[in-house]
């Protein structure tokens, strides 16, 4: 079961001196268009084959950071799965992090995944329906894209974005040194 955190107690506690570990699992690329200072960049999909280092690494609260929230919470299921039982959600992720106004590191600007998975679902669905009116069999392809969403819905998976994740303009300027994230979250366990 997913334990959640709101931003105010995150701002709080990052201006304290028992800051906690920020972790931040979306994509390189959303990483360097904004991220929260002092975060540490540790994608979802290298998650697996790290989490038992940073289970057993770390030994201070763990703040799980996405766009919204459901890629954070698949990362805390891996995480406590490896044995690392103090992790935590950031409710809303940056979404909420950025409408609360809180300080962000800000790089190049890019359309979120979520964002970039609305806008082409719903331009297949729209130019299908369309279609649909003079080549009926292109209303599968809308009923494909609808079963997708609702796949991605009741499993909290995006097939759509993980293909999307993989093209070029989705790609960091610089990419993440997984070993150098992986350095840090062990420097800052062993601070307490």
């Amino acid at each position: 079961m997913s334990k959640f955190v709101d931003v105010a107690t995150v701002r709080t506690r990052v201006d304290s001196n028992s800051a906690p570990l920020l972790v931040d699992v979306r994509t390189p690329a959303e990483f360097e268009s904004s991220h929260i200072p002092g975060a540490v960049n540790l994608p979802l999909g290298q998650l697996d084959q790290h989490a038992g280092r940073v289970a057993r690494d770390t030994s201070e609260q763990v703040v799980l950071i996405c766009q919204s929230g459901p890629r954070a919470e698949q990362a805390q299921t891996k995480l406590a799965a490896a044995g690392l039982s103090d992790s935590v959600v950031l409710s809303g992720g940056m979404n909420a992090w950025a409408a609360a106004d809180a300080p962000a590191v800000h790089g190049r600007e890019r359309w979120a995944l979520e964002r970039q998975v609305r806008l082409i679902a719903g331009s297949i669905v729209l130019v299908t329906a369309l279609l649909s009116l003079w080549w009926t069999p292109a209303v599968f392809v809308a009923a494909f894209i609808g079963a997708g969403l609702t796949f991605a819905g009741l499993t909290n998976t995006c097939g759509m974005a993980l293909m999307l994740a993989k093209l070029p303009y989705n790609q960091p300027v610089n990419k993440v040194d997984i070993e150098a994230s992986l350095a840090r979250m062990s420097r800052a366990g062993s601070r307490t």
